[in-house]
């Protein structure tokens, strides 16, 4: 019990730290629980779990902007305003979840079907697409963001959906998808950060209800979740600042380099 409860604290704490970074944090805290010797469909469940804290870090950091998009959402729509900012974050969640359950079903038919050192290798293949995606997205050059449109929530929608796949990082994807529609820097990480409670909290707990968290008791559970929420709370700012100046496309490059190496290894 005790162990247990000490590897949950920790992967809770990478969770809170992984989760600002597009570095897929579901994907390289896959990777450790197979190292692990976790199977790998309970690998991926309990990297989506442990989502569930860090949706309570983004909703505490960013409570007075949800609640002020809230009641302008409200007023606009109210008023017929069918571009209201609420309005994209409605549809962007929408279609999210679609892509996201469907993405998830196809993820456990796959990794059902592989060993632990197979799916480290998808996985490391995954955060190298994924860092070539980010190395290929504009920053910094675009003077003022457009108004967020329908097709810019479905397109980033569609991407965080996707991201449910461990090693595709979910901020990379979405902010790197929000740069290439020509919004600066500031405005995709805080359109992304604020679309991923609804995922993370929906990925959570189709997790949970999915397979019951094998393998993890309520004990374990508790502790991974509120160290993920206290971590990713207390990180969340500095992380943000850091995050404009690594190159965090090479990160992505070199754990999925590293996670062939060692799947390879592992088989």
């Amino acid at each position: 019990m005790a162990e247990s409860v000490i590897v949950a604290i920790i992967l809770g704490a990478l969770q809170g730290l992984f989760e600002w970074l597009p570095i897929s944090s579901e994907g390289n805290i896959t990777v450790i629980l197979a190292a692990l010797g976790r199977k790998p469909g309970d690998a991926v469940t309990l990297a989506l779990f442990l989502h569930l804290g860090t949706a309570v870090s983004a909703t505490a950091y960013y409570r007075t902007t949800i609640y002020e998009l809230i009641d302008a959402g409200i007023t606009q729509l109210r008023g017929g305003e069918s571009d209201a900012p609420l309005v994209f974050y409605i549809v962007a969640t929408g279609v999210s979840g679609v892509v996201g359950i469907g993405s998830y079903a196809i993820l456990q038919e796959i990794v059902s079907a592989l060993t632990g050192g197979a799916v480290v290798i998808a996985i490391g293949a995954l955060l190298i697409i994924m860092g070539g995606f980010q190395r290929v997205s504009p920053g910094g050059e675009v003077v003022a963001s457009p108004d967020p449109s329908i097709i810019d929530a479905i397109l980033v929608g569609a991407a965080q959906g996707i991201a449910i796949l461990p090693g595709i990082t979910r901020s990379g994807m979405t902010t790197g998808t929000l740069l290439l529609r020509g919004y600066d820097g500031s405005d995709a990480f805080r359109l992304s950060f604020v679309l991923s409670i609804p995922a993370a909290i929906g990925g959570g707990v189709l997790a949970a209800v999915d397979s019951g968290l094998q393998g993890l008791t309520p004990t374990a559970a508790i502790a991974a979740f509120i160290t993920a929420a206290i971590v990713g709370y207390v990180s969340i700012d500095v992380l943000l600042r850091i995050v404009e100046r690594v190159a965090f496309w090479a990160v992505c490059i070199g754990l999925g380099t590293a996670a062939i190496v060692g799947g390879v290894l592992v088989i």
